[in-house]
């Protein structure tokens, strides 16, 4: 596969107070392994696009960007407990937002297949007037809108694999009839949405996809997740393009999450997804940066996914029996197919 992957060094002058999980030294960390993903096959992807106010309020208030662009230059401001930015934080975010967009065009383009890039802030949290959860801009959720409204696609796939759930993705989509969002995250756990009865509203009834799963769950329950659910109902959706929001705190080394996935999970289930974009929109597939706060398990977890994204789908072997996640997992099967969701069921 023709992969591209983006890493900056300036995402680290996105400042946050001391002892914060979501610091620079995430992307530095990310630096350091540019030269191994060359050596894989993937080529670096520099970008200097930052996404205009336009793109922006595509899922975002214009108060919501006001906000955000009133704390440009200021050296410190607390957004809520969780979510800070310095002086050059606003400017960074639109670059991750921008970055992003780029890597779409490349790929609707031709120019390559598939990406991931690695920004800062994360973005997965954010709704469509509020920052929150280390996140100021919603940077899938603007390449899903871009991807709709930029290219015409008419189906746009975002799983999030986070140990979060992506409230903010869910909420700038949950009428939209043109995007599927699938999430697997732990619960209850914040921000506290994600129940797999929250389904989606109105046109897009149907078109949100909640796998609440327990703590302590691992590859088993994650890879039958996608086999039960995951793939069934993506491959009924026919995606165009396939969006990831490639969060890395449900590893299990993370100090926030509680779940228990390794590097194999996660390559395991970065192949399912290529394989599903490859039948579906020739491979189209880019990811972006979410969570993962333990350096080690982020800098193994990215190389991983780089490399599968190098070498493409691999045989997988048999999906195994569920593990503590099962009733969870049961449920989110049996509500899908209540919405007609999985195949052979009706709404």
């Amino acid at each position: 596969m023709r992969c591209r992957f983006h890493i900056d060094a300036r995402y680290a002058g996105h400042l946050t107070p001391r002892g914060h999980p979501e610091r620079p030294e995430r992307i530095e960390r990310l630096v350091t392994i540019a030269d191994a993903l060359q050596e894989y096959g993937a080529s670096p992807f520099a970008s200097e696009r930052a996404a205009t106010i336009d793109e922006l309020v595509r899922v975002h208030t214009p108060e919501h960007v006001e906000r955000m662009a009133n704390t440009a230059q200021k050296p410190y401001v607390m957004i809520d407990a969780d979510t800070h930015t310095s002086a050059e934080s606003f400017a960074l975010a639109r670059l991750a937002a921008g970055v992003l967009l780029d890597l779409v065009d490349g790929a609707m383009e031709n120019r390559f297949d598939c990406g991931l890039a690695a920004v800062r802030p994360p973005g997965h949290h954010a709704e469509r007037d509020r920052a929150m959860g280390f996140c100021l801009f919603n940077n899938v959720a603007v390449a899903a809108a871009h991807l709709i409204e930029h290219h015409g696609l008419e189906r746009v796939l975002i799983v999030d694999w986070d140990v979060h759930h992506g409230n903010g993705t869910q909420h700038c989509f949950e009428t939209e009839e043109r995007v599927l969002f699938v999430s697997l995250h732990q619960f209850p756990f914040y921000p506290g949405t994600g129940d797999a009865g929250e389904v989606g509203e109105g046109a897009g009834r149907g078109r949100t996809v909640n796998i609440p799963m327990p703590a302590g769950c691992g590859d088993v329950d994650y890879l039958a997740a996608f086999d039960s659910i995951v793939l069934p109902v993506a491959r009924a959706f026919d995606p165009q393009f396939v969006l990831v929001s490639a969060g890395f705190d449900a590893h299990e080394r993370d100090p926030l999450g509680g779940m228990c996935v390794t590097a194999s999970g996660f390559d395991t289930m970065t192949s399912m997804l290529l394989e599903l974009a490859v039948r579906h929109c020739d491979g189209k597939l880019v990811g972006v940066l979410e969570g993962g706060y333990n350096l080690e398990a982020l800098e193994e977890c990215v190389r991983t996914m780089v490399r599968r994204l190098v070498i493409g789908a691999g045989e997988l072997d048999a999906i195994p029996s569920m593990g503590v996640g099962e009733a969870a997992i049961r449920r989110a099967v049996e509500i899908q197919r209540a919405m007609g969701n999985l195949p052979g069921q009706t709404g």
